[in-house]
């Protein structure tokens, strides 16, 4: 039996841990793109938030992103990190472009 991973992270204040989501294909029309052609997604699924933004009179804003969340982010946004053996993204708040709805 394989171990199960009981890592559990809670990002701090405005800061959210992703999971990024997956292409469905490797086509694009009727070309096959391999994996190392490809950019890395940028949508992903909340995991995690933080309890929120400290404005500077100490003040607590919630986050606008709440877990399981679809989001969209920039190319270049979040730290990568490895926990259980999963790749995660974590990132501020601003660095969320958008909610996407299903």
């Amino acid at each position: 039996m394989a171990p199960v991973a009981t890592t559990k992270l809670r990002p701090l204040h405005d800061r959210v841990l992703i999971r990024r989501l997956e292409e469905q294909n490797g086509k694009h029309g009727s070309i096959f793109i391999p994996d190392s052609a490809k950019e890395k997604p940028q949508e992903g699924k909340v995991i995690a938030v933080g309890t929120g933004r400290v404005t500077e009179d100490g003040k607590k804003l919630p986050l606008a992103v709440k877990e399981g969340d679809r989001i969209l982010f920039g190319k270049y946004s979040g730290s990568e990190v490895t926990l259980g053996g999963q790749e995660y993204l974590i990132m501020k708040e601003e660095d969320v472009l958008g909610v996407l709805s299903s």
